[in-house]
């Protein structure tokens, strides 16, 4: 049998200079920041558990408008080797609130305290995101 990574998306959901963010309802980083994501179930297309894990951790509808690019830096989650791919998402309709894995859901203005409270690798991908703003293009984990 193959060990290979498991596959999970995360997704940046924007609304003019904010983005939602969670609280982390379980471990690993139960109580830190996080940006929405979870597993992609076998059977299941990114695209679609983006938009599932989006309403499941909150309660926001999304259009997906891009892909952000993939991170898969085998130490990025305590949890074992997990690949993901990171989308950006609009929202389309709901009111932000924390359901599922998440204790809270809010909308944040990107600073450097708010960076500095991510968890995983999540400082960098909205790093990557900061600069996808400026001028688009796909990152992964070492670019």
């Amino acid at each position: 049998m193959y060990k290979n990574p498991i596959p999970t998306v995360d997704i940046i959901i924007e609304k003019e200079d904010k983005i939602v963010l969670i609280r982390r309802k379980n471990e690993p980083f139960k109580g830190k920041l996080a940006i929405p994501g979870g597993f992609v179930n076998e059977g299941e297309l990114v695209e679609h558990e983006a938009i599932k894990e989006a309403k499941e951790e909150t309660c926001l509808d999304v259009e997906l408008i891009d892909i952000l690019g993939v991170y898969s830096i085998p130490d990025r989650d305590p949890r074992g080797h997990l690949m993901t791919t990171v989308f950006i998402a609009k929202p389309i309709r709901g009111k932000v609130k924390g359901g599922d894995d998440a204790e809270d859901a809010s909308w944040f203005e990107i600073d450097e305290k708010i960076l500095n409270e991510l968890s995983f690798d999540h400082k960098k991908i909205i790093t990557d995101y900061i600069k996808w703003k400026k001028k688009k293009g796909t990152y992964w984990s070492t670019k």
